[in-house]
């Protein structure tokens, strides 16, 4: 999508004047500015003066007070001031005074610097500008004081501002200004060029306003409260870029404004836009309608060098001919406009105005988020240029592709979220959409595709057909054409990289559905079904494919083999049924794998010293079932440089029924686990030992007290002299 033209810009900075060439201080002015701080900076001095080199001295920034100075600015953004420092240097060019707590610029508040050229004062308190205030700075060029309060006294502030003629660019953005207010303060500013009163309170725009502001190019008027404009612009003959968006406009008609190259009126409540009938050319080249009620498409200029057309989220459609098939084509539409005491009937007939106006070097044309349900026949004929095309979020049921199309140039076309049944293509076309690159038909009710329709698109890159319920072709068989089932055939179409089959509905994949591709991106996700135990169909992507998402495909094998995808760097397998961590993923070098909402107890313990380990960057690891005892991978994974568990906060453990966080277990439960995980051998040991030696001092204390006896049992029986 085209980017919104951006009206307001930051003035805080400014280029010197030409020809000149900034230059840090010298050692001298250093010197000269830190003989007040010699106590304090003392042995800085003496660096300086047994010559630490021009190299050191270039690259420091001097201090004075609490700002910072640097070549010809002083930034002193954020210190609490509550007035304009007055010790700065006098050849200061550019002066940033933000967020500080300033009240009144008096007139004495920037008498030492005659040739500031940059001023900004955004977000302090200013309630007052003395009118002698600028007296010694008229050479400023650029002055930012949005964010303060200058309703209160604007009138004063008004006469200070008039003091200023070379004044180029000013920032009144946030001043809670009206209309009125706006005008007296801007009354006397004929050399400006850029002008914003943004996030304002106007209400209402008439010649008055900007009258004297002849040398405007750029003007914005976002966020106030704006109503109603009436010939507020007719006197700006060399503005360019408007920006009118987030107000209160119903309508713009009669738009007249041949010079004006951008403008934005979005996030409004516009029903309708009229431009004048001319055949003048007008300069417009952008145009944003965004965000507003529109229920016709625009009557545009006829001649324009338009290359954007915004008109995302509006109430749009065609009324040529209804959903039931009545035709209006010779319906016109009256809108009446009441200017004061005069009312005027206009009538239009919408679909000759929009044959009638000029296209023709339209690039960008955005209609997401409106009630589209078919396009006038000849619609698309009148862009030739055009080369984005967003239908998104519509009510198609239909699109035709023909080869000639006007579309020829187009490299993307978004087609989601809508109704199509039906994709349609001339039989034998052989030059559709050669230059396209992009092609989303995501979330619509598509069965099929026209039969080579990626054929002569040379260079489609991305294509994404997820939420659709389509099929992949096998390689061919042997049954006839007939018998075959409807799928998508994307063999041999070597551009491709991109592909998102997500939520497709896919049946146990199988042959070679990407043979002849290079895809490097590839989304199954959602496809409860594709897998059939191993992954011999994508082996035609083993030496490109970089990105694979398997989420959500009821993977629950730990046979599959991932080996062969060498060139591997992103791997989804959440939302599976995985009891057991695959083992070829640790030969892979990954740098991010999402593991998220499976079955898994644990991980290999030495998972961080295999070649996954050592590359992952990013892992997923939370909603698994881990077995809190079993945690030396965790532990592990903690000391790998570089890698980030993004979930970690999330990721739990079981024990004893308890679901417990891995980042704070308690210690009882380390303790016990330490019991549980010990040595069986040592543990068995330990047990025994004590047993045995308890035996052993038994029997040597009854062998003690019975030895007497035992030896005169002996002697009697074998009838031995005792020596005792």
């Amino acid at each position: 999508m085209g980017r919104r033209p951006a009206m307001h810009k930051d003035h805080r900075c400014c280029d010197g004047p030409p020809g000149k060439t900034w230059a840090f201080q010298d050692e001298r002015s250093v010197a000269t500015e830190m003989e007040a701080l010699l106590p304090r900076l003392s042995l800085l001095l003496l660096l300086l003066a047994v010559g630490w080199g021009s190299g050191a001295a270039a690259a420091w920034a001097t201090s004075s007070g609490s700002c910072e100075l640097v070549q010809s600015t002083a930034d002193c953004t954020g210190r609490w001031l509550s007035s304009v420092p007055g010790n700065l240097r006098g050849d200061t060019e550019e002066l940033l005074l933000d967020d500080n707590a300033i009240q009144v610029l008096g007139n004495a508040s920037l008498l030492s610097y005659h040739q500031l050229r940059c001023l900004s004062l955004t977000k302090n308190r200013l309630e007052l500008i003395e009118p002698g205030t600028f007296l010694s700075s008229q050479g400023l060029h650029v002055l930012s004081l949005a964010e303060n309060l200058l309703f209160t006294n604007y009138s004063l502030t008004a006469a200070a501002l008039s003091a200023l003629p070379a004044l180029r660019m000013l920032d009144l953005a946030g001043n809670r200004l009206t209309e009125d207010m706006v005008s007296v303060l801007v009354w006397n500013l004929s050399s400006l060029e850029s002008l914003s009163v943004a996030r304002n309170i106007i209400m209402r725009l008439d010649s008055s306003v900007f009258t004297n502001l002849t040398q405007l190019l750029e003007l914005n008027l976002e966020k106030n409260y704006i109503f109603e404009i009436d010939q507020a612009f007719e006197g700006l003959q060399r503005l360019q870029r408007l920006n009118v968006a987030y107000n209160y406009l119903p309508c713009v008609v009669e738009f007249g404004l041949t010079q004006l190259r951008v403008l934005n009126v979005s996030n409004n409540v516009i029903e309708w836009f009229l431009a004048l009938e001319s055949d003048d050319l007008f300069e417009l080249e952008v145009l944003d309608l965004s965000h507003n009620r529109l229920l016709f498409f625009p009557v545009l200029p006829r001649q324009s060098k338009l290359h954007s057309l915004l008109l995302k989220d509006n109430e749009m459609s065609f009324y040529q001919r209804l959903p039931n098939g009545t035709s209006l084509v010779d319906v016109t539409v009256q809108f009446l406009l009441i200017d004061g005491n005069s009312t005027n009937i206009t009538t239009v007939s919408l679909w000759d105005e929009i044959c009638h106006s000029n296209f023709s070097s339209l690039h960008l044309l955005d209609m997401s988020q409106n009630q589209v349900w078919y396009l006038p026949e000849g619609f698309l004929a009148q862009m030739p240029s055009l080369t984005h095309l967003k239908l998104n979020q519509n009510c198609l049921e239909k699109f035709h592709l023909s080869e000639g199309d006007p579309l020829a140039m187009l490299t993307e076309l978004d087609l989601s979220q809508n109704q199509l049944v039906e994709l349609g293509a001339e039989a034998g076309a052989r030059d559709v959409l050669p230059n396209l690159q992009l092609f989303n038909l995501s979330t619509n009710r598509l069965r099929a595709l026209p039969p080579g329709v990626f054929t002569y698109t040379r260079k489609i890159t991305t294509v994404d057909l997820s939420r659709n319920q389509v099929d992949l072709c096998p390689q061919p068989a042997v049954a006839s054409k007939a018998e075959s089932p409807p799928c998508v055939d994307i063999r041999g179409v070597e551009t491709l990289t991109h592909l998102s089959l997500a939520g497709c509905g896919l049946r146990g994949l199988g042959g070679h559905p990407f043979q002849g591709t290079s895809l490097m991106h590839l989304d199954l996700s959602d496809n409860h079904q594709a897998l059939s135990g191993d992954l011999g169909w994508l082996q035609d992507l083993a030496l490109t494919l970089q990105v694979l998402s398997l989420r959500n495909t009821s993977l629950s094998s730990t046979a599959m083999d991932f080996s062969a995808f060498n060139s591997l760097m992103h791997l989804d397998l959440s939302g599976n049924s995985l009891t057991v961590f695959p083992t070829s993923l640790g030969i892979l070098k990954l740098r991010s794998l999402d593991l998220r909402d499976n079955c898994l107890t644990t991980l290999p313990p030495d998972i961080a010293r295999t070649p996954l380990g050592k590359s992952l960057r990013e892992v997923y690891l939370s909603r698994n079932p881990y077995n809190c005892c079993t945690l030396g991978w965790w532990d592990a994974l903690q000391w790998v440089e570089g890698l980030h568990v993004l979930d970690g906060q999330e990721v739990t453990c079981s024990y004893a029924s308890h679901t417990l966080s891995l980042r704070a277990l308690p210690e009882p439960v380390l303790r016990s686990c330490r019991w549980l995980t010990a040595d069986l051998a040592l543990l068995y040991l330990v047990l025994v030992l004590p047993t045995c030696l308890t035996l052993l001092v038994a029997f040597a204390v009854v062998f003690l007290m019975l030895k007497q006896k035992l030896l005169k049992m002996v002697k009697s029986r074998y009838g031995v002299s005792s020596p005792y």
